[in-house]
């Protein structure tokens, strides 16, 4: 290698142009999610959590499916809940006063203002989003709530635009299965917590090795079945970026709705939701709620 070659552009590798691939597909899949509930018309399966219907009452349902109450849909704006994801991130991450929130993949923002209601004016909460028609309708519906302790960031979940050690918890709902390269969101999730740190997700796990077709299908990637990792490949995923405490706890039950996500695809012989809880060392364990 000659002194100028590390100031040549870097040609992009046959990986790095699949993940790109794939990332168009899954931003350009959200982007009709996004500027259909605007329109008011359906985009997707709207029971799949990349799919909206253009009746909000249908939206709703689904989400009560997902474990939000009624009183969860009530106070956030109107456009907010899309019915879009695959759990409630808020029921493990046990949010207090003042703490700062990180929800990756913030959709229209429906995670983050309920989030907002628990941190209080004390604390502050940050959307993370790649596909600007969802940062844009995040935006508008915090304008609409009048919410002054949350904002929405432009960024993929890979390379956060967060700095270090900002956030008391990481949220996320139904997304980081969609990366192509899940490792570095959980390198990124550890590098923007503070010691002593949670993630508390929401996402759909592999219980069995997908089928290529399922792998190969847009469809089912961006409907957040086809991309989904093997329990134990996340669990080493999370150790190796630095996580203690790590649990990973399937959600049988969720099979009612997964099925309903791609009919005919027997995709739940494959896929669950789970929740993913983990801790970020480093801070004084019995100074915190974390003793129990």
């Amino acid at each position: 290698m000659s002194k100028n070659d590390c100031c040549q552009p870097q040609q992009a590798t046959a990986s790095d142009q699949m993940h790109d691939h794939h990332r168009r597909q899954v931003r350009d899949a959200y982007s009709k999610v996004a500027q259909a509930n605007d329109n008011g018309s359906d985009a997707g399966i709207a029971a799949s959590c990349c799919g909206v219907s253009e009746d909000g009452n249908i939206n709703a349902l689904i989400s009560t499916r997902l474990g939000y109450s009624e009183q969860d849909l009530q106070n956030v704006p109107s456009g907010a809940d899309m019915g879009l994801g695959c759990g409630n991130p808020r029921a493990i991450a046990s949010l207090q006063a003042g703490h700062v929130v990180v929800d990756l993949g913030a959709g229209g923002g429906f995670d983050c203002f309920l989030a907002a209601h628990e941190v209080g004016a004390d604390g502050h909460v940050i959307g993370i989003d790649m596909t600007p028609d969802m940062l844009s309708k995040a935006r508008f519906n915090a304008l609409k709530g009048r919410y002054s302790n949350v904002e929405f960031r432009l960024g993929e979940i890979e390379n956060l635009p967060v700095a270090d050690a900002t956030a008391d918890v990481v949220i996320s709902n139904c997304v980081i299965n969609l990366s192509p390269n899940k490792a570095r969101v959980f390198q990124e999730a550890w590098r923007i917590l503070k010691p002593g740190g949670r993630l508390a997700i929401s996402d759909v796990v592999a219980t069995a090795e997908l089928p290529e077709a399922m792998r190969n299908d847009a469809a089912l990637i961006a409907g957040c079945m086809g991309n989904a990792s093997l329990i134990d490949d996340l669990r080493a995923m999370i150790v190796a970026a630095g996580f203690e405490k790590v649990n990973i706890e399937p959600k049988d039950e969720s099979r009612e709705f997964i099925r309903d996500w791609a009919p005919g695809h027997n995709v739940t012989d494959y896929v669950v939701a789970a929740t993913i809880e983990a801790v970020k060392p480093g801070a004084d364990c019995c100074a915190t709620e974390c003793c129990g």
